[in-house]
């Protein structure tokens, strides 16, 4: 997979609507572009599992973890005026969300176009410019005008999936890119591209790409991948909140264009230090860009998956990307090979007797 395709990658699986619960055409992407890397399946769930080319079975087995979902919207009932009040999926700030062109699903299947409304300031007394703004005073306009006309004409009912609606772009000259749900659809394309630089190389492990659905609320659908892969040992990437734009210059732990991030802990996970000692090490000596940090917040689909059967040795490789649970992220298309390279370089490496020593 070159560059070009691996920004088409990146693009078709941002553009993808994939709120939690309906990432059904993110695992389209997935099919398509996986392609000869293996045999998919899915449970009932909507996971979706890759299985290795090249898998023999009577061997350790790798999991790699990537979520399939992004932060979302569901509607919560449709109002007299026509205007639908909402509810959130995943970690919102209430301040983000007003004033932003979305995508409502219908009743058939297809979205139609509709903005996040909050009360203009026009309207507002001084209490209301003051407070912080809350969800439930909020509502997503379709240009609707009654409850009659949503039902019937739009045909927007209850629990409809709500998504951003940003289009995919690629800055050549700075190495950008800009899109939505990079959390965690840069992970997704992170174990395609892994899959894709061991093609054709004889491994001493099993390797299944576990995508996994509903991280959003909850790393739900790990839950579930976990006990059906039972890794031996898993590789977890992430879309992972970089801090270059908002620390202290001796706190930036996760910046743009220096390589994926490898986290020590996070809120659910202390991760697995020689493990961790093993990728980092091996980052320097093949000369891959690396961070380290020390989350004290966030966690990730390594919390289900590393306490799963007997326990689980797991890293977490996260592609920075600036402002994600908003509607727009910013990323580096270098952190992404990267994270790949890393991957790939600790596969090609790995054998029952180092997982031993984990």
């Amino acid at each position: 997979m070159d560059k070009k395709q691996s920004l088409e990658l990146c693009a078709a699986l941002s553009n993808a609507k994939g709120a939690p619960g309906f990432e059904d055409e993110v695992l389209a992407v997935l099919r398509r572009y996986g392609e000869g890397l293996g045999s998919f399946r899915e449970d009932s769930l909507r996971n979706l599992y890759l299985s290795r080319s090249g898998n023999q079975g009577g061997r350790p087995m790798v999991q790699l973890d990537a979520h399939t979902d992004e932060v979302a919207f569901m509607v919560q009932a449709v109002k007299p005026n026509g205007t639908l009040r909402f509810t959130t999926l995943g970690g919102w700030v209430p301040s983000n969300i007003p004033a932003h062109r979305v995508w409502v699903q219908t009743a058939d299947g297809d979205y139609i176009p509709g903005v996040t409304a909050s009360k203009p300031p026009h309207f507002m007394s001084e209490a209301e410019r003051k407070a912080q703004p809350a969800v439930e005073d909020m509502s997503i306009d379709i240009g609707a005008s009654s409850r009659e006309e949503v039902l019937r004409d739009f045909r927007v009912r209850m629990a409809a999936p709500v998504v951003p609606d940003v289009t995919f772009e690629y800055q050549e000259k700075h190495d950008l890119m800009i899109g939505k749900a990079f959390d965690c659809r840069l992970g997704c394309a992170s174990i395609l591209r892994t899959l894709d630089n061991l093609r054709d190389k004889t491994l001493n492990v099993d390797v299944t790409g576990a995508f996994a659905v509903q991280e959003e609320m909850g790393t739900r659908g790990a839950t579930v991948t976990a006990n059906t892969v039972k890794p031996d040992l898993a590789i977890v990437f992430e879309g992972c909140p970089a801090d270059d734009t908002v620390a202290e210059p001796y706190m930036i732990q996760t910046a743009i264009h220096k390589g994926p991030m490898l986290r020590h802990i996070d809120a659910r996970m202390i991760t697995n230090p020689r493990f961790q000692r093993y990728a980092l090490d091996l980052a320097e000596e093949l000369g891959i860009p690396v961070q380290e940090s020390v989350r004290t917040g966030g966690s990730t689909n390594g919390a289900p998956i590393h306490l799963s059967n007997q326990g689980v040795p797991v890293i977490v490789i996260g592609i920075p990307v600036r402002y994600i649970h908003t509607h727009y992220g910013i990323a580096a298309h270098s952190d992404v090979e990267n994270a790949a390279r890393l991957a790939a370089a600790i596969l090609e490496r790995m054998d029952a007797a180092q997982i031993s020593r984990f």
